[in-house]
């Protein structure tokens, strides 16, 4: 790293340095960096930081419970549809509403999704 640069058209002050990690980059030299580590720690390798952000942006579900929360209003397609109670959804309806936008799509999506996991 370099402490100074002499010369040229960059004006750098006594309390920055070149970034290792972008060459040319001067960023502030902070005492609380150096002596907790962070400047270490900011050097490993990017892929362990992009494993790390997204295990942390997408936490799963706990208990693989997905399906019960993703259903928040039972019976609300079949209402939405006019299906009668009882009585299977024809497939025909369900694919009309898949292709319309809103609620009534997601709803009639996930419905699809879940009779492909259903077993036989």
């Amino acid at each position: 790293m370099k402490k100074y640069q002499y010369g040229g058209s960059k004006k750098t002050s006594k309390d920055s340095v070149e970034s290792e990690m972008f060459p040319g980059k001067m960023i502030p030299k902070s005492a609380s960096n150096y002596a907790t580590g962070k400047i270490a720690k900011m050097a490993k390798a990017p892929k362990e930081a992009a494993k790390a952000a997204v295990k942390s942006a997408k936490p799963k579900a706990e208990g693989g419970k997905w399906i019960q929360k993703a259903i928040k209003k039972p019976g609300a397609l079949r209402a939405q549809l006019g299906a009668k109670p009882g009585k299977p959804i024809p497939a025909g309806k369900l694919a009309a509403a898949a292709k319309k936008p809103g609620k009534l799509g997601q709803r009639a999506r996930l419905a699809q999704t879940l009779k492909k996991m259903r077993k036989k």
